[in-house]
């Protein structure tokens, strides 16, 4: 067959349907260079040669007969993937397996430095992960921001991991992301409830650990509206509902400009946070919610006690922010709660400060 009769492209499509028949008719009869050209052809795009695809696809009588054919296990696509990390991503245990015994590097690098152990852990991949963990993958290795593979584990919160994982490297908890984000404030922003019992078991984190924005676990947690979770880190980790972060914000604060409303009622009715608590600049959770055009939170904090005319340190109401902000729907939720037009410190009133027609038509009514 000469060189001109290999189609290039077809062969990576009967690679990709598994179709093992035609890849050996593809592959027989051809001259050396031929058949390593054909061996090591990239697609454009993704530089993906036959053994990404295989690896990937899970067709491992495909990869093994290309491995009689002397492919490159290591090489390669653009984004750095080699077909290990195909395999283990997908969750082909085989596949991870029969390239293991073929001798590749456990903990090659792709871009942005993600190990195959670190692609297994975004899914419920325990085989993968078993025999990636048994031929030496090292779980605390980390990506370029700073995350390992139990932290990978964390966000996905799936505990049979979680505890192979430590299984394997009982310090592997032990680490913090560039910006300072542990494991468990991971598993609080992302609500997952049985790993955080689990880490709160096995592991060793300090109560209010902090990252570089000083939020905490608890912090997370609350903005993303997990109030189970946040009921575990106040009951078992003696979480502190008045922790300050760096703009000395609090949970209450995070939970009302996030428009968690189920947080919001929380903190305030089951651990009795001070409604009008303020920020060093006087911020209270209702400036902060009228900013973000959080009606629904406005009404709430008003429904729980909140001061709808309280001033920041500038005399400014959460009507001014709201004004300020266009955020007509919080405008009509403070003015319909009791909401004054009032003088800042600068002599602006809320409707010297908007933008929006429709909000100067209502502040003009007051």
């Amino acid at each position: 067959m000469s060189t001109s009769m290999v189609n290039h492209e077809q062969f990576l499509k009967e690679v990709q349907k598994g179709n093992t028949e035609a890849v050996q008719s593809l592959t027989s009869n051809l001259s050396e260079s031929q058949l390593i050209a054909l061996l090591h052809y990239s697609h454009k795009k993704s530089g993906d040669q036959a053994i990404h695809i295989a690896a990937r696809h899970g067709h491992l009588d495909i990869l093994s007969y290309l491995g009689t054919l002397g492919v490159d296990f290591e090489a390669a696509n653009l984004e750095g993937k080699r077909a290990l990390h195909e395999a283990a991503m997908s969750g082909w245990s085989q596949c991870v397996s029969y390239l293991l015994k073929k001798g590749v590097c456990v903990d090659p690098l792709k871009r942005a430095d993600w190990t195959p152990l670190h692609l297994a852990c975004t899914k419920p991949n325990e085989p993968v992960i078993e025999v990636l963990v048994s031929h030496g993958a090292k779980p605390e290795l980390q990506n370029k921001d700073g995350w390992n593979a139990f932290h990978i584990a964390c966000r996905e919160g799936h505990r049979n991991i979680l505890e192979h994982l430590l299984s394997s490297n009982s310090t592997v908890w032990n680490t913090v992301s560039k910006n300072g984000r542990t494991p468990l404030h991971t598993i609080a922003l992302h609500g997952r409830l049985e790993a955080c019992e689990l880490v709160l078991t096995k592991c060793s984190y300090k109560t209010d650990d902090t990252d570089s924005c000083g939020s905490t676990p608890l912090m997370d947690s609350l903005r993303a509206g997990f109030i189970d979770v946040a009921e575990i880190l106040i009951q078992k980790h003696k979480a502190d509902v008045m922790k300050e972060d760096v703009l000395t914000r609090t949970s209450l604060h995070l939970a009302a400009e996030a428009g968690q409303e189920i947080s919001v009622t929380f903190l305030v009715r089951k651990h009795n946070v001070p409604l009008n608590i303020a920020t060093k600049h006087g911020l209270t959770p209702m400036h902060l919610a009228a900013k973000e055009g959080h009606a629904h939170v406005i009404s709430t904090l008003i429904q729980l006690g909140a001061d709808v005319n309280q001033y920041d340190n500038k005399g400014t109401t959460a009507l001014h922010v709201a004004a300020g902000s266009n955020k007509a729907d919080s405008v009509k939720a403070l003015i319909s709660n009791g909401a004054t037009q009032r003088v800042d410190n600068s002599g602006h009133t809320p409707q010297k400060l908007t933008k929006s027609q429709e909000i100067m038509e209502l502040l003009g009514s007051l």
